[in-house]
């Protein structure tokens, strides 16, 4: 296939773009970034692994769609709030039967692209990977995990059989699930507990399950994950995913979550599709949500206050 990488030039992008092209895939890394282009370009696009190996591999990067031309399927990595952007951006890799595959943090991403190119070429899914990014064309592997790719019908489309089967060529491990939207809330409910507790607290995943006082806090915001996916048919087991969060962060040695990269980097942080996503899906549900309240309130104000004091240093 002839795939897109969008956010290629990030950790996430990276690691999946130079996967698929080691397999043989025909792959292009997509981004704004000129750095990381030109980089990834010149030297390639080095991996470090989890025992400390490092591979580089040779792919194409480039922050120019319209030199690309049409394309099999695109994947998006970049963050929420550039979907919109990057979409319309990619416009000139769109042919006829293009399809875009998201496996962005959050919820609402789908219709962000939807909006943009359609619903028909949407389709959705998660990873259990976690990658940082050391620096242009040099990522860091950190965790390894399943992702779960899907239609939005549930139907097992060719165009799906077709991207699981170059995913599995390249040793991605994934699975095409039927019920795709219980998939991405088991993944929500991770991120939701996870991400702000690290980007506030400035813990590693493996800290976070070291304090009765974290325990204690991701426990609550489990439980009105758990609860708001209820009220709109959404299948959580609590127990399963208290029991999945903990396992994971308990391997997860020294991985640093993406919101506190985010946060480290002085970068916008994704709390917007994360907890606020449980915060909006709650009012419309009557569900109260006081946990996810608290942690959107202060991430968005740690937010605030060290973009205002970047924007008062370009002045």
């Amino acid at each position: 296939m002839k795939i897109a990488i969008l956010g290629g030039g990030g950790a996430m992008g990276g690691l999946f773009g130079g996967y698929l092209a080691r397999s043989g895939e025909d792959v292009v890394l997509v981004d704004v970034s000129q750095a990381s282009v030109d980089a990834i370009n010149r030297n390639g696009l080095a991996i470090e692994e989890k025992d400390g190996s490092t591979a580089t591999l040779r792919v194409n990067a480039s922050s120019e769609p319209s030199d690309i031309g049409p394309v099999d399927l695109i994947v998006n990595f970049v963050k929420c709030y550039n979907t919109e952007a990057a979409i319309t951006a990619a416009g000139p890799m769109l042919g006829a039967s293009t399809a875009i595959l998201t496996l962005q943090n959050g919820w609402g991403n789908a219709d962000r692209i939807a909006a943009v190119a359609g619903g028909s070429r949407v389709m959705v899914g998660l990873t259990y990977h976690s990658g940082t990014l050391l620096g242009p064309g040099r990522v860091k592997h950190s965790g390894n995990g399943m992702t779960h790719v899907g239609e939005l019908d549930g139907s097992q489309s060719g165009r799906l059989k077709t991207a699981v089967a170059a995913f599995r060529k390249a040793g991605i491990e994934t699975t095409a699930s039927s019920r795709i939207i219980d998939e991405i809330w088991k993944k929500l409910a991770l991120n939701v507990c996870t991400l702000p507790t690290a980007a506030l607290l400035h813990f590693t995943a493996d800290e976070l399950i070291q304090h009765d006082g974290s325990l204690a806090l991701m426990e609550g915001l489990l439980a009105e994950v758990v609860a708001v996916a209820k009220a709109q048919g959404i299948n959580l087991d609590r127990s399963e995913r208290w029991q999945a969060i903990t396992s994971l962060l308990k391997q997860a040695i020294g991985a640093r979550a993406s919101m506190l990269q985010d946060v480290e980097a002085n970068r916008q942080t994704e709390i917007d599709v994360v907890n606020g996503a449980i915060v909006e899906a709650g009012k419309r549900n009557s569900v109260p949500t006081p946990f996810n309240d608290a942690m959107v309130w202060m991430v968005k104000s740690l937010q605030a206050k060290y973009l205002a004091a970047a924007k008062q240093r370009e002045r």
